[in-house]
């Protein structure tokens, strides 16, 4: 036991200083204490190990046990059949179980519909997924995680803040090197946040010496796992911990399972994937030299905005920055790519031509993870510097040292932002003076869209006018197909 813990504080230890040199699992696990698992918690739910899932968010395929599913055409026999050769070529064990057959038929009954288009995504991720996962040396079968976690959605958020196709906190992704700014979300990242959860992996893998364990601390933390090994008597078999497990951790293994086996039985079952939009193959990305929007790019090029969306998911607004020392690209379909460099100048001309038309400036680069110092106003309290900056309270007391919840008027506090904080009343009065100046009733004139019109050449017929200001003055959010005969509302200056 005292090797145990000297091996966990070494580990959380070793862990602050990015060192990855690990012993290979936890032993003796029969013989912890409850004063043991108080201290794994204490020491792994604050080191490197800190779940991504740590604060009880749902994953998307939720688990439906108790659904009837009597009607769903697949006998227990061929179930078993099935799952044994499957199980025969993963480390995971698949094992027949009565409460994961019932997952499986409740997916195909209550989710069959949802499977072609999310087997389209997968077209997509999956050959990228399984480049890094062999790298370093997982199951390849661990791409149905993102499933799980997001039904392969790179900007899916929890009611917590878990973000992205692994769905990582944001002090997690911290730890493992996703950087958020107020442009780019890393975890949103496909390439970036595939490898940091990798790396995760491997460490809980190294931890446990068992793969279904290690997928079971993704989800609820190490010291959960631990603890139900613990209770069980000593078992280290996923389903003999399985009631010891918190209730999301329970179902969450079976919906994995569940997901693998209807992916490599997706013929028998008749589940035929939608024609993927593109193929990761099928790209190619570009260093930046200035700071550039999707629609920029989109009314130069003729890409779509959409799929310029879906290639690019780490950039939030929609703007690619370009800031020194950083590297920042854009992803493109390949045939494309030639048809980018060759319009590159023109779409820069285009961005400094919008900048200069712009109402205000785009919001500065800012990291997310350095430090600021808040100047406490009348009025604040911490609840309310919380919100604005995207952080907890208990947070800002821990970087502050404060005791209590009391605030002075000029009190300095350091606060480490998740989210930009724009001043109510400065907003309030920027938008009061444009509307005075640019939206005074009947002070605009309509313009009517003709064949082969884009926001782009219509901005270019006015002076002073950009592609933002029409999509307010008309409602439009992202890029739009324009249809000869649309009426456009053009504001005078």
């Amino acid at each position: 036991m005292k090797k145990l813990i000297i091996f966990l504080l070494f580990s959380a230890t070793v862990f602050a200083q990015e060192n990855d040199s690990i012993p290979q699992k936890i032993t003796q696990a029969d013989l912890f204490s409850d004063y043991d698992i108080v201290l794994i918690d204490s020491l792994l739910m604050n080191s490197k190990y800190k779940s991504p899932l740590y604060e009880t968010a749902i994953y998307i395929l939720k688990d439906t046990e108790k659904k009837d599913v009597s009607s769903v055409e697949l006998s227990t026999e061929i179930l078993k059949e099935r799952l044994q050769k499957i199980d025969a070529k993963t480390p995971f064990h698949l094992a027949y179980n009565p409460a994961l057959e019932k997952v499986i038929k409740s997916y195909l009954k209550y989710r069959k519909k949802y499977y072609p288009a999310l087997m389209a995504k997968a077209e997509y991720y999956f050959p990228m997924f399984e480049k890094y996962l062999d790298q370093y040396d997982i199951p390849l079968e661990m791409k149905y995680l993102a499933i799980v976690e997001s039904a392969l959605d790179p900007t899916a958020k929890s009611r917590v803040g878990a973000t992205g196709l692994w769905q990582f906190m944001y002090g997690t992704g911290i730890q493992y090197k996703l950087k958020v700014s107020s442009y780019v979300d890393e975890r949103q990242d496909p390439l970036k946040s595939t490898i940091a959860a990798c790396q995760y992996l491997s460490d809980l893998f190294n931890i446990f010496g068992d793969w279904d364990l290690a997928l079971a601390a993704y989800n609820s933390g190490p010291g959960n796992v631990a603890k139900a090994i613990k209770r069980s008597g000593g078992y280290r078999n996923y389903w003999n911990i399985r009631p010891f497990l918190p209730t999301e951790t329970a179902s969450y293994v079976p919906a994995f399972y569940a997901t693998m086996y209807l992916f490599e039985y997706q013929k028998e079952h008749e589940l035929i994937a939608d024609a993927p939009q593109i193929r990761h193959f099928e790209t190619d990305t570009i260093h930046v030299k200035k700071t550039i929007t999707f629609d920029q790019v989109s009314e130069t090029t003729g890409i779509s905005s959409e799929l310029i969306q879906l290639l690019n998911p780490s950039y939030k607004l929609d703007v690619i920055p370009f800031v020194e020392g950083k590297n920042y690209s854009i992803t493109l379909p390949r045939k494309n790519t030639f048809q980018f460099l060759d319009k590159e100048q023109e779409i820069y001309a285009l961005a400094e031509t919008d900048a200069a038309k712009r109402e205000k400036p785009l919001p500065k680069y800012f990291e997310m993870d350095k430090r600021i110092r808040y100047k406490v106003r009348s009025g604040d309290f911490l609840g309310k510097i919380a919100n604005k900056f995207g952080v907890r309270v208990s947070d800002i007391k821990r970087w502050n040292r404060l005791k209590t919840s009391r605030l002075k008027i000029g009190q300095r506090l350091s606060i480490y932002p998740k989210k930009l904080a724009i001043a109510k009343d400065v907003v309030n009065k920027s938008s009061k003076k444009v509307a005075s100046k640019n939206y005074r009733k009947g002070d605009f004139e309509t313009y009517t869209v003709k064949k082969g019109d884009s926001l782009w050449i219509i901005s270019r017929k006015y002076k002073n006018v950009s592609i933002d200001q029409i999509k307010k003055w008309n409602n439009i959010w992202g890029v739009k197909s324009l249809k000869p005969g649309t009426k456009l509302k053009i504001y005078k200056s």
